[in-house]
């Protein structure tokens, strides 16, 4: 199934582009997200990824760090991914 294909290198890179956030606390979780699941990264999950890129940043930070939760309709796919992303909230303590 395509959505389970491993992403290739090229489409890594630009996903990672596009990751790139204005808050430091987003790009901070964003990077430790790619360390840890860069060369497992799916099809799917890159698309995932891409729909929570297409948040505003304040929006994107309280769903990482808990403060909200994705909407009902929201992907699996994206679900998932979310889960992936969060940290425990004592990592960052005072945000």
């Amino acid at each position: 199934m395509e959505d389970e294909a491993l992403l290739d290198e090229r489409s890594l890179s630009k996903l990672r582009w596009r990751c790139r956030r204005g808050l430091l606390e987003n790009d901070l979780l964003i990077e430790r997200f790619f360390e840890t699941h860069a060369a497992s990264l799916t099809v799917g999950q890159a698309r995932g990824l891409g729909e929570l890129m297409d948040l505003a940043d304040n929006d994107l930070l309280d769903l990482l760090l808990r403060r909200k939760d994705l909407e009902a309709d929201a992907a699996l796919e994206t679900r998932k991914v979310l889960e992936l992303l969060r940290l425990p909230q004592a990592v960052l303590p005072g945000i």
